[in-house]
């Protein structure tokens, strides 16, 4: 791990929430890249998991976090929770943290890294651009892939004063009830809608 990475690749690009940042130092990305990329986790880069899917780049995972304005008591939905790794950020950050996931092997990697982390976080096999419904509301929503909209089903299962997170297009968007902003350009892969008839309905480990 480089010694300086919190502040070249974070504190100098605008991450100041200092829990942010110490949660970000705390989480040990090395347990959520493939091993064949361990020796490149630190890395300022994105990385490739299975089934054409990546670890975001430290830099986003923490603008989002920053976003979500977490104070420790708020209950987060993580879409699209690849390998689990900014779900466990955000586990370090807020009470409660559902991932959802729809491949279900990496469903299944996600649950073991977070075991092996230390981070109690439920992920679900489900289809991320809906949401959880049933679960909801939610203090934070992030997402980790990029939608061609702001999915209204998402909007709907925030809190009151809740905030979504999520790329449109090659933006990285805040959302709330009553406004939207751009945090930044990124570039993620896309939101996938629907299932294979097989995997139609939201499920947990089996």
């Amino acid at each position: 791990m480089p010694r300086d990475w919190i502040h070249t690749q974070l504190r100098r690009r605008g991450i100041t929430d200092e829990r942010v940042l110490a949660a970000m130092r705390r989480v040990p990305r090395e347990l959520f890249v493939p091993p064949e990329a361990r020796h490149r986790a630190y890395d300022d880069d994105a990385l490739a998991l299975s089934h054409g899917q990546t670890i975001s780049q430290p830099f986003i995972v923490a603008l989002i976090a920053q976003a979500l304005e977490l104070r420790g008591e708020e209950r987060v939905l993580d879409v699209g929770t690849g390998s689990g790794y900014q779900a466990a950020v955000l586990a370090d950050l807020a009470r409660e943290v559902v991932g959802i996931e729809r491949v279900p092997e990496l469903a299944e990697r996600a649950r073991a890294n977070l075991r092996s982390a230390g981070y109690a976080v439920e992920v679900l096999v489900g289809d991320g651009s809906i949401g959880l419904p049933g679960r909801a509301p939610f203090d934070g929503i992030a997402v980790a892939a990029a939608a061609d909209r702001v999915p209204k089903a998402l909007v709907d299962q925030l809190a009151p004063r809740g905030i979504l997170v999520l790329p449109v297009g090659e933006e990285l968007l805040a959302v709330t009830r009553e406004q939207t902003r751009v945090l930044s350009k990124a570039r993620f892969v896309p939101l996938v809608t629907g299932f294979r008839d097989e995997q139609a309905e939201i499920t947990g480990p089996s």
